[in-house]
């Protein structure tokens, strides 16, 4: 296997020594009217609508393998590309799209660390100028193992080996704030708020990973289980 360009969590830092590396790809996933103004120099932007699919009631689904490829060939995405992926608002739009390589195979990509907080914070160079990559004939296809749906959910919701992290807000979790049609959380399911593994003091990268690790296993999130997120 092909050594990875940069490990899955990458600091500001590693990622300004390796802006020339070959088949660096960085995805902005920020607000356009950010990426128009500030971005890290050579990202291609992408619109996070692209990357998702609304099936009411269900929200945030995985679009078709058409429209993903089509989307990622207008990026330039190429087999050989290690992506590094950030936005502006703790990583979740990010993170969504590296979960998203995951599932159709690409396993060569790095979260950046603080996404563009960090990368202001830190000092490091800037561009306002709109990058176009040539394009690619990127097709995707999907693959299981990093998807769980709901057939696979019912049927391990007595799993002993598998835990269910709800990662929304305690009050979404409670059923007592409604972002949709039906209210409360998947029976069994643990409540992690997202915004709790996000360091606030240092431009929003994550905590120490022991300390996550810490607070995970006191969840009964540990590395033998399954985690369905």
């Amino acid at each position: 296997m092909v050594q990875p360009l940069l490990p899955l969590v990458v600091e500001p830092e590693e990622l300004v020594r390796n802006l020339d590396a070959e088949n660096l790809l960085i995805v902005d996933l920020c607000r356009p009217e950010t990426y128009a103004q500030t971005h890290v120099p050579g990202a291609v932007h992408v619109e996070y609508a692209q990357i998702v699919a609304a099936r009411p009631p269900a929200m945030g689904m995985l679009p078709g393998e058409a429209q993903l490829s089509e989307v990622f060939s207008g990026i330039g995405l190429t087999p050989e590309s290690h992506v590094v992926a950030y936005d502006d608002e703790g990583s979740g739009r990010a993170s969504r799209l590296l979960w998203t390589l995951d599932v159709i195979g690409h396993s060569h990509y790095s979260l950046l660390n603080g996404g563009l907080h960090a990368w202001l914070n830190d000092r490091h160079p800037v561009s306002s100028e709109a990058v176009r990559r040539p394009r690619s004939q990127y097709t995707v296809k999907f693959h299981d193992t990093a998807v769980a749906d709901k057939n696979y959910i019912v049927s391990h919701l007595r799993d002993p080996n598998v835990v269910f992290v709800d990662t929304r807000t305690p009050a979404e979790y409670r059923g007592e704030t409604r972002r949709a049609d039906r209210v409360g959380h998947i029976p069994g399911a643990i409540n992690f708020d997202w915004v709790n593994a996000i360091d606030q003091t240092r431009s929003l990268r994550l905590k120490p990973a022991q300390e996550l690790k810490q607070v995970l296993s006191q969840i009964g999130v540990t590395p033998e289980k399954e985690v369905i997120a």
